[in-house]
């Protein structure tokens, strides 16, 4: 490794830190759960905490998507055991008994239009959730980096979802909500580019293809917007990411904390059923 590219490590390694601190995320006390998929985002952000001291675990969500799926299991397990750090495997068949694309094909049938990505994300939060109180996460951090915050902010601006687009942010829902394990973004300062330049350098055996059912998804057109709006004009994603502290930081609301559960699994919804268990009573209907 040269000079330039340790120096640069060292960079990504401490603008991690600062955010770990300038946004109280977690401290070296606490028991950090780190969602995993097998891409550069999680593996650098897995790396980076377990390089800077943190107590983590890792957990992935295998959904069956063939051998994408297989290809960025074997390569969880190799970093995982490189970095001699524990992997918690929760599969969709095993949890469900089915696979993504087979109960998305069922739904269709059904006249429920889910896309893949929709499907995924309500599921895969189920358990990433389920599972961190069951290895009793303190926190669980995600690999969203700074190209995904401004993507989501724009995206829910333009949906006209203002409740959401100002929810988002390096934590997310409240550390003190019973049933829910807190969720904090350790790279929310970091781009997309350093991302791949500090996976590159270090080699990791990650796949850096999109996963082959998102190729349509409504998010992709956000991130072809912004990257060519940042080709003409520098810095718009830090803007858009600093705006929405900006905006974070002068509200006056405040949140009263109390997230009902579900009625038939316990696990916490904003209505009676939760989103999961209505996907299965649309399923068995």
């Amino acid at each position: 490794m040269n000079a330039s590219d340790a120096k640069f490590l060292e960079k990504v390694e401490s603008k991690v830190q600062d955010s770990i601190k300038k946004y109280s995320l977690f401290a070296k006390k606490d028991l950090v759960g780190v969602a995993v998929s097998g891409g550069k985002d999680s593996t650098v952000c897995l790396h980076i905490l377990k390089k800077l001291g943190y107590k983590v675990e890792a957990l992935t969500i295998d959904a069956a998507i063939g051998n994408y799926t297989k290809v960025n299991l074997d390569n969880l397990i190799q970093v995982c055991d490189d970095l001699k750090v524990k992997l918690h495997i929760v599969s969709f068949r095993d949890e469900f008994g089915k696979s993504l694309c087979y109960m998305r094909s069922i739904l269709n049938e059904k006249g429920y239009k889910y896309s893949s990505c929709m499907l995924c994300g309500i599921l895969k939060r189920y358990l990433i959730n389920k599972y961190s109180k069951k290895y009793k996460f303190n926190y669980l951090t995600t690999g969203h980096n700074l190209d995904d915050e401004a993507q989501a902010f724009i995206m829910n601006l333009v949906r006209g979802d203002m409740n959401l687009a100002f929810k988002k942010g390096p934590k997310t829902g409240s550390s003190n909500a019973k049933g829910f394990v807190q969720r904090v973004k350790p790279l929310y300062d970091i781009s997309e580019k350093e991302i791949i330049r500090y996976s590159k350098i270090m080699k990791f055996p990650v796949n850096y293809e999109i996963c082959p059912c998102s190729t349509n998804a409504y998010r992709r057109g956000f991130l072809n917007i912004l990257n060519d709006l940042e080709e003409k004009q520098k810095n718009v994603k830090q803007n858009i990411v600093d705006f929405h502290q900006w905006v974070m930081s002068h509200d006056k609301r405040t949140e009263t904390v109390n997230i009902p559960s579900c009625k038939l699994c316990g696990e916490p919804t904003s209505g009676e059923i939760c989103r999961t268990c209505t996907i299965f009573q649309e399923i068995n209907v």
